[in-house]
């Protein structure tokens, strides 16, 4: 507190009153004399202070991008698929032939296709030869024409069944299959939880049969390959055929030391190491155990793990993540299929790509357990919505991002707390929608409070594409179905994929990021070196 007093230039009388100058200054003292007091008594409420210019409440975060050269490039199939073993259960080739199916596993294009699971363990592969005599006997050509065959039929099935109507109403195929499906599912699940499953008859020209009750290390492992590359090459349709193993699972002490002994012998043998990673045991999980920073580094570990046994023997080697789930036996219901399993599933693809692993294959792309991408009514999940986003957006190019907090000493890369979540590709080139140079940003925001990021550096001032993913419904993150930018997200009654709309942010606008959500946003006409060429 300051006080300004005025003196006049010559003293008044003894019997003059105190100037008006006097007064404030004694009162000014005995309200310093008042606070000091109630200081000594214990009141400690803190006096407000001015805050800076420009200082606010909230973090915000500045955001960078190196444009120049990516610091990874990954399979242009990075985003890959696997169908599992059970769907042949009954009725495989209807599920297979459908239109809708067959329009949601386009949406994910490019990508491999893995066909593989538990079940495969209960496989048997018959040779049937071709009645019809050719020569050089039964080819591919032959195989082919019986698939188209089985296709036909069951086609003529279900015209006896409905008539001509299946033709003008496809419809009453969809919910024919849904009906087998929604059978097929009790059956899977029975088999799951009593773990007992039946065995499969397969018509294939292979004569492999899975062995059981037999220990394999990884050195007798790796001379199975080597076998195995050595009969595939005198074949003419196999002598190009890359070979993937060995299939591990998770690198505790046990598998490492067989992938070491594989790898040992057959490293150089195989065109990429592959793995398995589940992120929860067991079926009793809760849906904030999608959101936990710790569970979600879990993976970067096992990278690491992998890497340096590959790297020990093949430096360089491709390696895959040829199967990831949420959780094991199936998934849990209303979870591993909701909007909450899409943090894991996108921080898993972020964090894959970051790392160098050339290509991850999401188990399953339909009707297994609750992992699945596409659920037994043939309708597309949240984590569908979110690979298809990415299979648009995003690019194989990766590149660094810095980050940095204003009211913190910058720390570059450095992320609050890990649970705002940042990565950044090149933008598609396959989407023609932007130009080459522009840069796709992933967020995973995991904080209850929103967080606004400021673009800076090459990313200054730019126009921005928004793509925010939100669930839809009253179930919040548990919800099966979500909105795009507000509007949800559904296929068009004439079976297409709907139109991807962005929202236009105006450049030079900070990002805010809502809480508990993901998105993407492409900045536009960056002009990034990096991007600018294959």
């Amino acid at each position: 507190m300051r006080v300004l007093c005025v003196f006049p230039a010559a003293m008044p009388s003894s019997n003059s009153r105190p100037p008006a100058c006097l007064v404030l200054v004694a009162l000014f003292l005995v309200l310093l004399l008042h606070f000091s007091l109630s200081s000594q008594a214990g009141d400690r409420r803190p006096l407000p202070v001015d805050r800076a210019p420009g200082l606010k409440e909230k973090t915000l975060i500045l955001l960078d991008v190196s444009t120049k050269n990516p610091v990874r490039t990954v399979n242009e199939n990075f985003l890959s698929l696997q169908l599992d073993p059970s769907i042949i259960h009954d009725g495989w080739l209807d599920f297979l032939s459908s239109k809708r199916l067959v329009t949601l596993a386009r949406g994910l294009s490019p990508a491999f296709l893995r066909f593989g699971g538990k079940r495969t363990d209960f496989l048997q592969f018959q040779n049937l030869r071709n009645p019809a005599k050719s020569r050089g006997g039964p080819g591919p050509d032959y195989y082919l024409k019986n698939y188209e065959d089985d296709i036909v039929r069951s086609d003529v099935a279900l015209d006896k069944q409905k008539g001509c109507k299946i033709a003008q109403h496809p419809d009453i195929m969809l919910e024919l299959q849904r009906e087998k499906a929604a059978q097929m599912h009790l059956v899977l699940l029975k088999e799951q939880f009593s773990n007992t499953y039946s065995n499969l008859i397969l018509t294939e020209p292979n004569n492999y049969r899975t062995m059981h009750g037999r220990a394999v290390n990884g050195s007798q492992l790796g001379k199975d390959y080597i076998q195995l590359k050595s009969l595939l090459q005198p074949i003419r349709i196999y002598s190009r055929a890359s070979l993937y193993g060995p299939n591990i699972g998770r690198p505790r002490k046990n598998v490492i030391a067989l992938l070491d002994g594989f790898m040992k012998v057959a490293g150089s043998t195989v065109d990429a190491v592959t793995w398995q990673h589940c992120y929860i045991d067991g079926r009793v999980v809760k849906v904030m155990d999608f959101l936990k920073t710790r569970l979600l580094d879990t993976l970067s570990d096992q990278i690491r793990k992998i890497q340096k046994v590959v790297n020990t023997y093949t430096p360089g080697k491709k390696i895959w993540l040829e199967g990831v789930v949420t959780t094991s036996a199936g998934g849990t219901n209303n979870l591993s299929d909701s909007y909450a399993a899409g943090f894991l599933w996108l921080n898993t693809l972020g964090m894959l790509a970051n790392q160098g692993i050339d290509v991850v294959i999401r188990h399953s792309f339909f009707d297994h357990g609750y992992n699945h991408l596409v659920d037994q009514n043939f309708n597309p999940l949240p984590d569908y919505w979110l690979s298809l986003l990415y299979k648009r957006l995003i690019g194989p190019k990766v590149l660094a991002v810095h980050v940095a907090g204003l009211q913190r000493k910058p720390r570059p890369g450095r992320v609050i707390r890990d649970k705002l979540r940042i990565y950044a590709h090149c933008t598609n080139h396959h989407n023609h929608n932007y130009v080459r140079g522009s840069i796709t940003l992933f967020i995973i925001n995991l904080h209850r409070s929103r967080k606004k990021i400021k673009l800076a550096g090459t990313l200054r001032d730019k126009l921005v594409h928004q793509y925010l993913l939100q669930p839809y419904g009253q179930e919040g993150l548990k919800s099966k179905s979500v909105q795009l930018n507000g509007q949800p997200l559904v296929m068009v009654d004439d079976g297409t994929l709907p139109e991807l709309k962005p929202r236009p942010l105006r450049a030079g606008r900070t990002l805010v990021i809502p809480p508990v959500t993901m998105g993407f946003y492409v900045v536009k006409n960056v002009n990034a070196l990096a991007c600018r060429y294959r």
